[in-house]
């Protein structure tokens, strides 16, 4: 038999030539055209693309700082943004940038030239986000469970590109959490003398201000608003008035009266961990009346009042003095529609529309009060509210009590800053409702920070000081 031996340093030579080979392959590799722009990875030794998110968790107000490096020069890229609400649906932002000459983008400096939107809009990742095609219809981004983030999974991909046809290359990817309650705020559900809500505190023995927040007529315990005063320091109580399983029913009407949210008032007023003589109130849509008929009730005296884009009365006809209602739908007359059957409350919540009964007497207000107009508002009479409260303190000589915020080409749901804007909703499933809130994006998301951060100097200065 006769065996084949080779030496040490044939050995050797053979490892070394394999390995050469091994490297030209590698390099022949990587100087492959890049799939869009004609651009090449020039050179071999460059690492790969990042994509960084700077805090990976934040409160939902709270801006990042989102940056690309590693990139050849002047590269087109596509920044891609997607959530998975709690019911499952998609949502999705995407937008076009170009690297600059030493390989980088960012979101706080570079400019979009495509996609969801345009120009330097550091969260237009996170407010611009929209459902995917094909979703359902109707659908509107709402926390259920403030306990847990939002999770938005980003990633940059290769040229101007279209995430919803497929077939991009994905460079880099990060994940963020966007968080309503900050470490150490406590939820804590109140069912108390038939009061239903839920109550948040800030971190800490206390006692704090506190605000009683109040939503529309879309009902139920909405919670994401309160959990973010809480994390700004307020402790905040959010009421149930309609449209909650453990209210009276039926569903589609307000079966408590005066009694009831001046008892929540009282609650939350007298809470061992809040300052009684610092809660303020906050109102959205119908919240807004509410808001002016708690602030003017005998025995309830706020510090200080928020209303956003609501009634100065009742757009529903009471059924008592107590200020109990009959159903939503009693009123359609002033219901109007648009060309694909979405319904708006406009003309409703017109002063001129609002029977006089049951107009606030805002003349009796005490405390300084706010007023949020988004001016493409179209599911109410936001600037005609606005208007009418500002002649009446004038004429009561109380003028210094009122201050005025008006955001053009902002819609009725103005809420925390950096979140998405639906121009319509669903209303109600049985029947089918979708109503128009109005509002474009980009402004809308203009107002929400401005509106927010102005919010937060206003409590400051009413509640704390």
């Amino acid at each position: 038999m006769v065996r084949a031996h080779m030496s040490v340093t044939a050995v050797r030579q053979l490892i070394q030539m394999r390995m050469a080979l091994c490297v030209s392959v590698h390099r022949n590799l990587a100087s492959l055209h890049c799939a869009s722009g004609g651009v090449r990875w020039k050179s071999d030794c460059r690492p790969a693309p990042v994509l960084t998110a700077t805090p990976i968790r934040a409160l939902v107000d709270e801006q990042i700082s989102i940056k690309g490096g590693f990139l050849p020069p002047h590269c087109p890229v596509t920044m891609w943004a997607r959530l998975h609400s709690e019911d499952g649906d998609l949502w999705e932002a995407f937008a076009h940038y170009n690297s600059t000459e030493d390989g980088t983008i960012n979101l706080t400096r570079d400019h979009s030239v495509g996609g969801s939107y345009l120009g330097c809009e550091p969260m237009g990742l996170f407010w611009g986000l929209q459902p995917t095609l094909g979703s359902r219809e109707g659908l509107r981004l709402r926390k259920k469970n403030v306990e847990t983030p939002y999770v938005v999974l980003m990633s940059l991909l290769e040229g101007h590109v279209s995430p919803s046809e497929g077939g991009s290359t994905e460079l880099a990817a990060v994940s963020t959490e966007r968080w309503y309650m900050a470490p150490g705020v406590r939820r804590v559900e109140i069912r108390q003398d038939g009061i239903i809500g839920t109550l948040f505190l800030p971190p800490g023995p206390g006692p704090f201000p506190a605000m009683l927040d109040l939503w529309g007529m879309g009902g139920g315990l909405v919670e994401y608003r309160s959990a973010l005063f809480a994390s700004k320091g307020y402790a905040s109580l959010s009421l149930a008035y309609i449209g909650h399983k453990d209210l009276p029913g039926p569903k589609n009407r307000i079966n408590v009266g005066d009694s009831y949210f001046k008892s929540a008032f009282h609650l939350l007023r007298d809470h061992h961990q809040v300052c009684g003589d610092r809660v303020g109130i906050i109102g959205l849509s119908f919240g807004v009346y509410l808001s002016l008929r708690i602030a003017t009730q005998t025995g309830v005296k706020p510090s200080c009042v928020i209303c956003i884009n609501g009634p100065i009365g009742s757009t529903i006809k009471l059924t008592d003095a107590e200020g109990r209602t009959e159903e939503f739908e009693s009123e359609q007359k002033y219901w109007t529609y648009d060309d694909q059957g979405y319904v708006s409350f406009r003309a409703i919540s017109s002063p001129d529309n609002i029977s006089p009964e049951s107009k606030v007497k805002v003349e009796h207000l005490t405390c300084p009060l706010m007023y949020i107009v988004g001016e493409d508002d179209l599911n109410g009479s936001s600037a005609e509210n606005a208007n009418l409260i500002q002649e009446t303190l004038s004429a009561a000589g109380k003028s210094q009590l009122f201050t005025c915020l008006s955001y053009p080409g902002a819609g009725h749901l103005i809420e925390p800053p950096f979140t998405p804007n639906s121009r319509t909703s669903m209303w109600s499933v049985k029947p089918k409702l979708i109503t128009v809130w109005g509002g474009y994006p980009a402004s809308h998301a203009d107002a929400q920070e401005d509106a927010w951060r102005k919010i937060l100097d206003f409590m400051e200065r009413n509640l704390r000081w």
